[in-house]
């Protein structure tokens, strides 16, 4: 009977680095040659590229296992599909390992770039890192690579860096290199056509950067616009660098835009990847001064803020800024669209000496939609938008409009509704309300949603109070079949919901 090991062997998942031997690390060198086991994937056809790197450090006793895959972009003929002969693939190699860990033998996965990322390792290291002593040997990474070879930073200051691969749907991809300062694309070759697509739909192309092969043999450079998609290997990625410092383009005619951008009700969890992107593109940003004050400064970028009430004035002065050829962002709260600042803009847009310059708008979750979601579902069914502001029309007509909706039995999203110079409109609108309404609808009063002093309540309309209303709250006011309703344990909390169905007449 042979001899049983008293303790098991060591698993190392080894980083190599991404390709050129002088760029492993002393303790990956260490690992592996303590190993008497060294473990390596390969496609069928052999090769492998881990155990190229590592070759100077291997050893005629070291035993080899060369982990193949079973499929790499191939099809399959796996009852399961790519994903089941892949898993079938990685519990076989994992037992192979066991099997010498089990017989005490101390075996070296190598892993191009880091063990941990992106890396067939973590499939041994998830199957087998609990069973087993493990180290980890970090390496350094593909992208860390190439944004050496490309000799510019990833990330400076309070930038964010984010790591993409290529094999997301190209409308993902695109959303989220719209809203990132830095990024990196791993696992391009075939997805090239489609992260190229993504970069160019985010606005982003001109800045992309490739590198193919980093630090290998073959490695190439250059800008990503220029790259013939039928060239492009496995192992290159795409590279969007700091903005930091970054020479903006010249000013130039017909290169100025306006971009009319909504930052939704309050904060950075409220803003669009789109609107993210394009205030990170926006070479001047332009509106009222606390709206302003909520998109992040960057370097480079001009800042200008102004009064609420010159709305006409600030999409002028906007213009005029693409007109030199600048990319502007025009910043609203909430969505641009809903009495803010996307018609001032379009209305200056429509005149001379302005029509040839492009103007797109970017909308913004509203703050009635803000407002609804914390307190229920109140615009379940049909509901009518309503500013209370007299400032720009009569209260005659809103008056009209009030009592039209409330006639249609519609729920009410009402607007601006009062501010230090307009204490009266709240108290006005809910005594024509309550002329079509019982005093026991529900209303709610949302302010600062989203923001440090956010506040909902549920009132009666009959309880409403002028003075609990500012121009930071916004009024959601119910139909007849507006419901309230306690959940949770003892009161628990009040919900507000319109059903979807209307009673039969």
């Amino acid at each position: 009977m042979s001899e049983q090991p008293l303790t098991t062997g060591r698993l190392y998942g080894v980083g190599l680095g991404p390709g050129d031997p002088d760029l492993m690390t002393v303790r990956a060198v260490e690992a592996i040659a303590a190993a008497d086991v060294v473990a390596y994937h390969s496609a069928r056809h052999g090769r492998s590229i881990a155990r190229s790197i590592a070759e100077r450090h291997l050893r005629p006793e070291h035993i080899e296992e060369r982990l193949v895959y079973p499929v790499t972009t191939e099809t399959t003929d796996h009852p399961g599909g790519y994903r089941a002969a892949m898993e079938e693939f990685y519990e076989e190699a994992a037992a192979r390992l066991a099997a010498h860990l089990d017989a005490g033998r101390t075996v070296a996965v190598l892993a191009e770039g880091d063990p941990l990322f992106y890396s067939s390792y973590m499939h041994m290291h998830k199957r087998l890192a609990h069973r087993y002593p493990t180290e980890v040997v970090p390496g350094v990474t593909s992208f860390s690579a190439a944004a050496a070879r490309l000799g510019e930073p990833l990330v400076e200051g309070e930038e964010v860096l984010t790591i993409l691969p290529g094999t997301l749907p190209e409308e993902e991809l695109a959303a989220r290199l719209a809203s990132t300062d830095s990024a990196v694309v791993m696992k391009l070759g075939r997805t090239f056509p489609a992260v190229r697509g993504a970069l160019e739909r985010s606005g982003r192309l001109e800045e992309a950067r490739y590198v193919e092969r980093a630090t290998m043999s073959g490695e190439r450079t250059g800008r990503l616009a220029d790259v013939d998609p039928e060239s492009v290997p496995y192992f290159s990625v795409a590279v969007l660098p700091s903005r930091v410092g970054a020479a903006p383009a010249a000013p130039a005619p017909g290169r100025g835009r306006v971009v009319v951008v909504g930052l939704g009700p309050a904060g950075p969890l409220w803003l669009t990847p789109e609107a993210r992107g394009e205030l990170a593109a926006a070479e001047d940003v332009v509106g009222y001064s606390t709206y302003v004050d909520r998109v992040p400064a960057r370097p480079g970028q001009r800042r200008h803020a102004s009064d609420n009430k010159v709305e006409s004035e600030r999409a002028e002065f906007a213009l005029d800024l693409a007109r030199e050829g600048r990319r502007v962002a025009v910043v609203s709260s909430g969505d641009p669209g809903v009495f803010a600042m996307a018609t001032a803009v379009l209305e200056v847009a429509s005149e001379d000496p302005y029509r040839e310059i492009p103007v797109r708008i970017v909308p913004g979750m509203t703050a009635a939609h803000a407002a609804a979601s914390r307190a229920g579902a109140p615009l379940g069914h049909d509901y009518a938008v309503v500013s209370l502001s007299d400032r720009l029309k009569p209260w005659e007509v809103i008056a009209e409009r009030l009592r039209a909706a409330a006639a249609a039995d519609l729920v009410l999203a009402l607007y601006n509704p009062g501010s230090r110079s307009r204490v009266w409109q709240v108290g006005k609108a809910r005594d024509l309300l309550l002329e079509h309404r019982a005093p026991e609808t529900p209303v709610v009063l949302g302010r600062d949603v989203g923001g440090p002093e956010e506040s909902v309540r549920v009132v009666r309309l009959g309880d409403l109070d002028p003075a609990d209303v500012d121009m930071r709250t916004i009024l959601l006011v119910g139909s007849t079949q507006t419901r309230t309703v306690h959940r949770g344990p003892g009161d628990g909390e009040r919900i507000v919901w319109t059903p979807r169905r209307y009673p039969e007449a």
